[in-house]
């Protein structure tokens, strides 16, 4: 798991899994580019990595926009003059029914969570192509997979979108030495999912205790995930012990999608 003096950059990184996961590359030795819409989010993340003695550059960025995608990569690549892993993380939902989603619900989703990895994934590898070496990890869900509990359509298909591209990645990517996975949590301990449970909690009218009491119920372990859990698995699909690890989808849910 020895990332040492490897460079990763990490989406949505002010809070969360993205924030979690940061901190794990750091650990294993990487030096971090922390980027999220939320500057002041991205700059809390990169000053606890600075405080590990590794190097973190701190940038703020819309990953729905290319032209801050290309900013983003840019100025990792004018820092650390490399980008060796990729964590494709940043993400928005909302808890919804199917007939509740709007245009704007879809489009706000698809464009973050589809577009947004897809076009971080593009630019990123042109810079993994040169060097012909790269890791590429996205944060899709088990929500991409058919996961009942899923917050809404809309972010269902986006995630299973994300499946799809990591799988025609991989294979177009392989022969320049980038491997390409995606990770599905299941419920994880995260803001954007607390949030979705309080919504939940009032519309079914039970307190937000009992709503988490349900939710680790269904669960086959029992537990729900923290963000440790899934940055765990970020650090394995960035070393050299996953090289020949390419084109999957690896659930991290306490069992509740078996694949």
């Amino acid at each position: 798991m020895n990332l040492n003096n490897q460079v990763a950059l990490v989406t949505g990184a002010a809070q969360g899994i993205g924030k979690a996961s940061a901190l794990a590359l750091a650990d294993a030795g990487a030096h971090v580019v922390v980027a999220d819409i939320d500057r002041q989010g991205a700059e809390a993340t990169a000053d606890a990595i600075m405080s590990t003695q590794r190097k973190s550059l701190a940038v703020q960025a819309d990953v729905g926009d290319l032209q801050q995608i290309d900013r983003m990569v840019r100025a990792a690549i004018e820092q650390f003059g490399q980008i060796d892993i990729l964590l494709n993380n940043a993400g928005v939902t909302r808890r919804a029914d199917i007939m509740d989603i709007t245009e704007a619900d879809w489009d706000r989703i698809h464009r973050v969570n589809a577009k947004g990895v897809f076009f971080c994934l593009q630019r990123v590898a042109q810079e993994m192509i040169t060097r012909r070496s790269g890791r590429i990890i996205n944060i899709a869900s088990i929500a991409g997979k058919g996961y009942a509990g899923a917050s809404n359509v809309a972010y269902a298909a986006s995630k299973g979108a994300v499946i799809s591209m990591t799988k025609l990645a991989a294979l177009q990517l392989g022969k320049h030495n980038i491997n390409v996975n995606a990770i599905c949590p299941g419920v994880t301990r995260t803001p954007l999912s607390d949030a979705n449970l309080r919504v939940r909690a009032q519309q079914e009218g039970v307190s937000v205790a009992e709503m988490e009491q349900r939710r680790a119920a269904v669960i086959p372990l029992q537990r729900a995930n923290d963000p440790e859990d899934i940055a765990a698995m970020v650090v394995f699909l960035a070393s050299q012990g996953a090289r020949n690890v390419t084109g999957q989808s690896f659930n991290v849910d306490g069992g509740l999608i078996p694949d």
